[in-house]
């Protein structure tokens, strides 16, 4: 993912929402231990000897408002689309689960971020009174690896503010009667793996004491960035964890399209590469979709692949000028991990190698939606924010809703998730129109990297596609998830 692009924030209303000074607990009915797939270890002359950078990915496109933008005031005032969490339910289908009870009840989702949000709790209970969302069951704030130092205006706390509150108020409204567990870590990176080991930490104790059955990533780091290949399978432990637990992990695949960014956070690669954790065979890489709706959340055309590089409105709100940038749902193939058997019916487009995404959700900037933030550092308000750190958190509220039709944690759901889409399974959605090719400005000269574009079934730009949830939801519940 790239770094974190400039953040907004902020707030308007004083309102609070009880944090529990515990964890969540729920029951976990089944433990199945699942091997993770064959690695491809690297030399260390394979992968640069420099710091691995882990980055918030919320893009925030425009500025602050005092209320949410609609639809056409979007279009008008930004020449963006921008949807509200409502819309984004009548998109996916959502009222026919909810009308039936499916909504999250007894589930928890897991979310994790470095630092976490001051505001995040009162954000959230503006966000949910503006849409008329009820608040969740429970809201509890850990800090298992660590205590957070206090909260200071800086570019790294404000990027990383904004995206903890997208990731709570995009899961809530989801699956709004599951109980959100926001899991917050003391850093993002210094050196070397500095952020990582905390991470693993973290997510190790939410898994070891069966806090929820999904958990929610919206970071990353570019796979050649690790010091060498083992250096990042030392870090994995949690995913393995959790694969024997029976917990869904999901993970960003990004925003740079088919490239990404080296160590020092900002220059990118020149060739095509991949990142991780949503490179890991037993995680779920989440990848990015445009979504083309109306003002109520109705499809005027069918969904496509997220790639805003040459949008004018958006590079001038980020980077000051008309771009390109890379702004496009990451994909590609990892170098560390090798194809895991359930791909191999995908081998033609994988090859030897592990492929992401496996699946996509909504991110398109033009499309962005609306989130409420009042943390300091930049003006409150609500702003229209983008990004496949808005897909991860929206399908982690349809696993929450997967697991409670299911009455069980699913674990790993990619083997599901090929064998559904091989079978044309109506909750499937195929996203056939689109690619993450990706152009850049370097020296003057527009640099081009050429990526993968949409196809009928599996691609490296959309995964199996998206989803259709009422239909999803059952099928994915009902699914042979042990292979």
């Amino acid at each position: 993912m790239s770094s974190a692009r400039r953040i907004g924030i902020v707030a308007i209303l004083a309102a609070s929402l009880a944090v529990t000074a515990g964890a969540v607990a729920i029951s976990r009915t089944s433990v199945a231990t699942r091997a993770p797939a064959k690695l491809k270890t690297l030399t260390r002359s394979a992968i640069s000897a420099d710091a691995v950078v882990i980055r918030p990915e919320a893009i925030h496109v425009g500025r602050a408002s005092l209320s949410p933008l609609t639809t056409a005031q979007c279009r008008r005032i930004l020449s963006i689309a921008c949807y509200s969490p409502l819309q984004l339910r009548v998109a996916y289908n959502l009222q026919p689960l909810y009308n039936k009870g499916i909504n999250g009840t007894g589930e928890t989702i897991v979310i994790v971020d470095s630092y976490g949000s001051p505001t995040v709790i009162h954000d959230l209970v503006v966000f949910d009174a503006a849409y008329g969302i009820a608040a969740p069951p429970s809201f509890t704030i850990i800090q298992p690896a660590g205590t957070v130092s206090p909260y200071s205006a800086s570019n790294n706390r404000e990027g990383w503010a904004g995206e903890t509150t997208l990731d709570v108020e995009y899961a809530h409204a989801m699956a709004p009667d599951a109980s959100i567990l926001l899991v917050e870590t003391p850093t993002s990176e210094n050196e070397g793996t500095t952020g990582f080991p905390q991470i693993v930490k973290a997510e190790e104790y939410v898994i070891d004491n069966h806090l929820g059955g999904v958990i929610s990533q919206s970071f990353s780091a570019t796979e050649q960035t690790f010091p060498t290949a083992q250096s990042l399978l030392d870090v994995r432990s949690a995913y393995i964890d959790a694969a024997s637990s029976d917990v869904t992990v999901l993970a960003a695949s990004g925003d740079d399209g088919a490239i990404d960014v080296q160590n020092n956070g900002s220059t990118y690669y020149d060739y095509p590469v991949t990142s991780w954790p949503d490179s890991d065979p037993l995680v779920t890489g989440v990848g990015g979709t445009q979504l083309h709706l109306n003002a109520t959340g109705y499809h005027t055309g069918a969904d496509t692949v997220w790639n805003d590089t040459y949008s004018l409105v958006t590079n001038q709100y980020l980077d000051g000028n008309a771009g390109p940038s890379p702004l496009a749902g990451g994909g590609g193939k990892s170098i560390i991990f090798e194809r895991p058997t359930y791909q191999n019916g995908v081998a033609k487009v994988v090859g030897p190698h592990r492929g992401v995404p496996d699946i996509s959700m909504s991110a398109a900037c033009n499309g962005a939606v609306e989130t409420y933030q009042s943390f300091a550092g930049v003006p409150a308000g609500w702003y229209p924010t983008c990004g496949t750190s808005e897909a991860t958190p929206l399908f982690a509220g349809i696993i929450a809703l997967a697991d409670q039709y299911a009455g069980r944690w699913l674990g790993v759901i990619n083997p599901a998730l090929y064998t559904m889409s091989a079978a044309h399974e109506a909750g499937i959605v195929d996203v056939t129109k689109g690619n993450n090719t990706v152009f850049y400005i370097q020296k003057k000269k527009i640099v081009k990297i050429t990526g993968y574009s949409a196809l009928r079934g599996y691609d490296l730009a959309s995964g199996v596609g998206t989803v259709n949830a009422a239909k999803f939801v059952p099928e994915l519940a009902t699914a042979d998830v042990s292979s």
